[in-house]
């Protein structure tokens, strides 16, 4: 069971997102506040798995509150829900730990596979935010990635989790770690999901780096 804690300033938003993952056999809504404040003493209280994130609220912001909800508790998996999908907006989410990026018109299964990818490790993104991101951002080539960094690189774009590329290359977590570490440098990102889109446009043939 995926436990879930909805932040939206909203109250209909609330309502509607608790009927939608209610619904859902597989998941529970834990609780639904209204502000970064009140989030950070639900995720203490209830250690959620997925805490749905709105970004534009009173008091405590989104992107503030998913930066103390990951820095305190690094297992939650923060995915933001917003109507914005500029890049300074996602930038600043993903640089303060959120693991994907949702808009608010999305449609409801769409919604329920972010929430599930994102608690099995993986980064869910709106194509409408990948593809803004993608025109937004210089690409560098990865001539000077190393073979091992572009086997890694591969298998983030394919929304792998270091443990499942540390598995289908025989290496352990740390070694992945390392990779990506230096990969993100490499390419000029600093982020995973960064890195994930990079890999998708750069990279000819994820599949050939499987074991």
């Amino acid at each position: 069971m995926i436990d879930v804690l909805v932040v939206d300033d909203h109250s209909l938003m609330r309502t509607g997102l608790r009927g939608v993952i209610g619904a859902a056999e597989d998941m529970r809504v834990v609780g639904a506040v209204a502000d970064g404040v009140q989030a950070l003493a639900a995720v203490t209280a209830g250690n959620p798995d997925v805490v749905l994130m709105d970004l534009s609220m009173p008091g405590m912001d989104g992107v503030t509150a998913t930066r103390r909800i990951t820095a305190q508790h690094p297992t939650v998996c923060v995915v933001v829900l917003t109507s914005y999908a500029d890049p300074q907006r996602v930038v600043a989410a993903m640089d303060a730990g959120a693991t994907g990026y949702v808009l608010k018109d999305t449609d409801p299964l769409r919604l329920l596979a972010a929430i599930r990818a994102a608690a099995q490790g993986h980064s869910p993104l709106d194509p409408r935010v990948a593809r803004m991101l993608l025109h937004c951002q210089a690409a560098p080539t990865g001539e000077q990635l190393t073979h091992r960094e572009q086997q890694v690189l591969a298998l983030v774009g394919q929304g792998s989790s270091n443990k499942q590329i540390a598995r289908a290359l025989g290496v352990r977590e740390g070694t992945v770690k390392a990779h990506l570490t230096s990969a993100f440098r490499r390419i000029g990102v600093r982020d995973r999901t960064s890195a994930a889109l990079w890999a998708r446009s750069n990279l000819p043939d994820h599949s050939e780096f499987r074991r």
